[in-house]
């Protein structure tokens, strides 16, 4: 397959297809694709980032009526961060199709919004199985006219212990529906799932884009009690534009992102027991480059996709070499180069035979860099302004830089990234005028109305 237009898409969704870049077919789409359209259950096995999203999107998208306000597609994810950046690129696919409303079930934030926007169903729920429960139990939820589910990372979902969950949902939609299960691994809980509620599905597996080419990996062992140094000696050493640091507990998230603040070294931590306001200003400041480094459990981190991240840093090995290859996974996209680095102690080194058979590849072992060499980390150059006004408020980006240009010698390179959410505006500014940006955008007007400013 060349192109999208072999495919028989509908025009709406080739416009996307083209809009947004996509020339032609990733080797997962251009072998899932196909097998979707026609209608057939699908166990697709690739990895994160491999561009299956739009492989279920395209289906689902396809065969929706945009005209029934019912809940025709259903994907389950095994956290919110990838639920939300499955509910971006499905919107993403759809602009070009008038009334679609894709809607994203979950937990982790008020209730309220979602009972709402339920009296008016979307055709595509986006959620995490607690929260589908929640909502299923409440009767707010009807999945009697869903066409399609999608599985989305169901090793993940089920080694998160929602197996049940799951079960418990898929039994809520009718018999005759569409199942696609999409996993990185096809252990044997994912297996018993496919029995049990597919229908004589087609298997199609693409096997990850070699990586080694941009990835350079090094591990370093450590005693435990020199990890906190030593992870500061890596950072300083490297000197990074942006780092995220892997921690296989809440527990040791916390505990690093206090050692590197006692050290000057700026971080914020990305755990499953933020709520979701909190994790939204997290990954903003860590996206546009006011916090260079986020420290972060496996899970928190699922679904995360940074661009142009230069380095990612395992505090300690995890116990799944599956995992592994999911940290280091986050790094060197896009052609970019990228370093994965890990610390070990003598504890953790029976971890290294189980990662190093799982990717065929032998991982170099060094000792720590020295203590003088590297440039050391700089500060970041960005800091966030907060504006309490967002879509809902009619705001876009040319807006706020009209208004920030507008006040005192504030010039648009003083300016970077700007992110708009439904009630709150986020503007990276140079930490240099930041204040004085404040206060005088805090005292004027954008688009004639007044808002709450502050800083993260």
């Amino acid at each position: 397959m060349t192109g999208f237009h072999e495919l028989s898409l509908i025009p709406s969704l080739l416009e996307a297809t083209a809009a947004l870049g996509f020339d032609q077919p990733t080797p997962i789409q251009a072998a899932a694709l196909p097998p979707l359209l026609a209608g057939r259950d699908l166990i697709a096995q690739a990895q994160t980032g491999s561009g299956k999203t739009a492989a279920f999107g395209l289906a689902l998208l396809q065969r929706l009526q945009p005209a029934r306000s019912e809940v025709q597609a259903l994907v389950l994810c095994p956290t919110r961060e990838l639920a939300d950046q499955v509910c971006s690129d499905l919107r993403a696919l759809a602009r070009f199709m008038p009334n679609i409303k894709v809607l994203g079930l979950c937990g982790g934030i008020s209730i309220r919004p979602q009972l709402a926007s339920l009296e008016h169903p979307p055709q595509i729920a986006v959620g995490t199985p607690g929260r589908l429960q929640d909502l299923l139990r409440r009767g707010a939820l009807d999945l009697s006219a869903v066409q399609m589910v999608v599985l989305d990372e169901a090793d993940r979902m089920l080694d998160m212990g929602f197996v049940e969950d799951v079960r418990t949902i898929l039994r809520q939609t009718p018999r005759e529906r569409q199942t696609a299960l999409f996993s990185a691994t096809y252990p044997e809980d994912v297996r018993a799932l496919s029995q049990a509620f597919q229908r004589d599905p087609q298997t199609v597996t693409v096997q990850a884009q070699q990586s080694e080419p941009d990835i350079s990996q090094c591990l370093h062992p450590v005693n435990l009690a020199d990890k906190p140094a030593a992870l500061c000696r890596l950072l300083h050493h490297h000197a990074a534009e942006r780092a995220l640091i892997f921690c296989n507990t809440r527990q040791d998230v916390r505990d690093v992102t206090a050692h590197l603040n006692h050290e000057h070294l700026l971080a914020l931590s990305l755990h499953g027991e933020m709520d979701q306001r909190e994790r939204d200003e997290t990954l903003v400041q860590f996206a546009n480059g006011s916090c260079r480094l986020l420290v972060a459990t496996d899970v928190a981190a699922r679904g995360l996709d940074i661009e142009a991240l230069p380095l990612v840093i395992a505090y300690e090995l995890p116990a799944e070499p599956e995992v592994h290859v999911h940290r280091i996974g986050r790094t060197g996209r896009a052609g970019a180069a990228g370093k994965a680095l890990a610390l070990f102690t003598e504890r953790e080194a029976g971890r290294i035979g189980k990662i190093e058979a799982l990717t065929g590849q032998a991982l170099p072992q060094q000792p720590l860099p020295g203590s003088g060499q590297g440039s050391g980390m700089q500060a970041p150059r960005w800091q966030t302004l907060v504006i309490d006004g967002g879509r809902k408020d009619k705001l876009r980006p040319g807006d706020l830089l009209g208004a920030l240009t507008g006040v005192g010698e504030l010039n648009a390179q003083q300016v970077g990234q700007i992110d708009i959410f439904p009630t709150r505006s986020y503007v990276a500014l140079d930490r240099a005028v930041i204040r004085d940006a404040q206060k005088r955008l805090a005292g004027g007007r954008i688009k004639a109305r007044r808002f709450r400013i502050r800083r993260l």
